[in-house]
């Protein structure tokens, strides 16, 4: 049976986006196509404020399908552009993304969690930059930017998974919860977010990733939502952002 993504919006302005490919949750040429237009309506879809992506049952993601690679031929070139398109789209994605990463994240399903803009952890999960082990290679650039060189050689190099606490030491990771608590971690951050103004969360996204446009805090200091949260903290009450 071919594997699925769910897409669920478990609050106000939030969606998840839940890979359920047993058993592995790996996204080969079937279900990677499902995945970008998935995160291309939500992208659109501007009463999405924050998304939060994970993987169903054990496993977060284990990157590609290996059981499919043998068998591409002369489509690998395109399977691996199209890696490249999904990667690229979840890190440019116009509101927040947070990986919940439920389990094993391992060669490419490292890198999807390296592509969202904040991690959680379950405590049980473990992290591989296993492109070595395959005879390919994997996240040599996003890898280094976010823990730095030494650390990342050392995943890069050997192949080794390393456990949550060492991630989070690492700064792989922004917070390790029980397994049972991840995904109530996950949503509560997601609606936090979710309540900001909008508009100025993705400007901030934007110009962290070095997008941003030199008009942005100009347009912010003169949007709706700016005046509705000076309005709001003057009336002592929360605001009411509208994207505006």
């Amino acid at each position: 049976m071919p594997g699925e993504i769910e897409v669920t919006r478990p609050a106000p302005h939030v969606a998840r986006v839940s890979i359920a490919n047993p058993p592995s949750n790996a996204i080969g040429d079937a279900i990677r196509p499902v995945l970008i237009d998935a995160l291309r309506e939500l992208d659109a879809d501007t009463d999405i404020r924050a998304v939060i992506l994970t993987g169903v049952g054990r496993i977060f993601c284990a990157g590609d399908d290996l059981r499919e690679v043998g068998t591409r031929g002369a489509r690998m070139a395109a399977s691996l552009a199209e890696f490249q398109v999904l990667f690229d789209l979840i890190e440019t994605l116009r509101p927040p993304v947070i990986a919940a990463i439920n389990g094993p994240a391992f060669g490419g399903g490292l890198e999807l969690a390296l592509c969202c803009d904040i991690r959680l952890s379950a405590a049980s999960a473990r992290f591989a930059a296993s492109g070595v082990n395959i005879g390919l290679m994997a996240s040599v650039v996003r890898l280094p930017r976010l823990i730095g060189r030494a650390r990342a050689k050392a995943m890069l190099l050997a192949g080794q998974p390393i456990d949550a606490a060492t991630a989070l030491d690492y700064g792989l990771v922004t917070g390790v919860h029980e397994d049972a608590a991840l995904e109530a971690a996950a949503l509560t951050l997601a609606a936090h977010i979710a309540s900001r103004a909008p508009l100025s969360v993705e400007a901030a996204k934007r110009n962290v990733n070095g997008a941003g446009a030199s008009d942005d805090m100009a347009r912010l200091t003169a949007s709706a939502d700016h005046r509705e949260a000076i309005a709001a903290f003057l009336e002592k009450r929360p605001p009411r952002f509208m994207r505006q």
